[in-house]
């Protein structure tokens, strides 16, 4: 079954504020949604075996382009494979719209603070859900941040610095 979708991008930032999933959440929600789908990666307290400190994350001066570019390519790929779909599909009724929030931290974080929040929400739980993953996946392998990470032991490692 084709579905019609419209997308609404509330939010595709990378922030020094504090972001949680449940800014997220209620950005998205709509009468409209049978489905609320949520990411939210947070700083863990070890890496590789050694136990973390705190991280830092620093962005290329580009990152806040190429994260509004990573959505606008997702959406615009969603929009192409459900432009097939018809009124008739969804009992002529107006296409519902699929609601995407997506921020990253930068600056200081410690452990517990989420890092990547997404929220996703779709009138059907699939396209929730697929649509936040590829979300997910696509910010973390294109948008140029960079990790660097604190040990309790005094070293300090970076993190995607080679991409």
């Amino acid at each position: 079954m084709a579905t019609d979708s419209t997308f609404d991008v509330v939010n595709a930032v990378l922030s020094a504020d504090p972001i949680s999933v449940d800014q997220a959440i209620a950005a998205v929600e709509s009468d409209t949604a049978g489905a609320v789908v949520s990411f939210s990666g947070v700083v863990r307290n070890h890496d590789g075996g050694k136990p973390v400190q705190r991280l830092s994350y620093s962005a290329h001066p580009t990152a806040h382009q190429v994260m509004a570019d990573v959505v606008a390519q997702l959406v615009a790929e969603q929009a192409a494979a459900g432009s097939g779909g018809t009124a008739g599909d969804t009992g002529g009724a107006p296409a519902q719209p699929v609601r995407i929030w997506v921020a990253h931290r930068i600056g200081m974080l410690e452990i517990g603070d989420p890092a990547l929040v997404c929220a996703v929400s779709a009138a059907h739980r699939g396209q929730a859900f697929a649509v936040c993953s590829e979300l997910v996946d696509r910010v973390k392998a294109q948008v140029p941040i960079w990790k660097e990470q604190f040990f309790t032991d005094g070293t300090v490692e970076w993190v995607g610095a080679d991409a």
